[in-house]
């Protein structure tokens, strides 16, 4: 038995489960300033999962880059879904940003 796409069909639900919630903190606390680092995290892991060997591990890595560039979008999708009431908006965000 094959147990290299279950695997990866796995990884894949675990790995855009952890990101849903890396995206609302990351814009509850940062802001859509952080997006820089989605596309720098994205890039690396692409990168890697072309020089590694192992295919479960290269798509993987593979999954995991797309879905940090995926979360650009999400970042900037989850400053409306805020900016709508669906998601507590942070205080000492706002009062910063009023500030500058």
């Amino acid at each position: 038995m094959n147990f290299k796409g279950f695997i990866i069909g796995l990884v894949s639900f675990v790995i855009i489960g952890v990101f849903h919630p890396i995206v609302i903190k990351a814009e509850y606390y940062i802001g859509k300033k952080i997006w820089p680092a989605f596309l720098l995290a994205g890039v690396v892991f692409l990168v890697l999962s072309f020089f590694i060997e192992n295919t479960t591990l290269s798509a993987v890595l593979g999954i995991t880059g797309f879905s940090s560039l995926w979360s650009i979008l999400e970042i900037f999708h989850q400053e409306e879904r805020v900016k709508k009431g669906w998601f507590p908006a942070n205080p000492k965000k706002k009062k910063e940003e009023q500030s500058n």
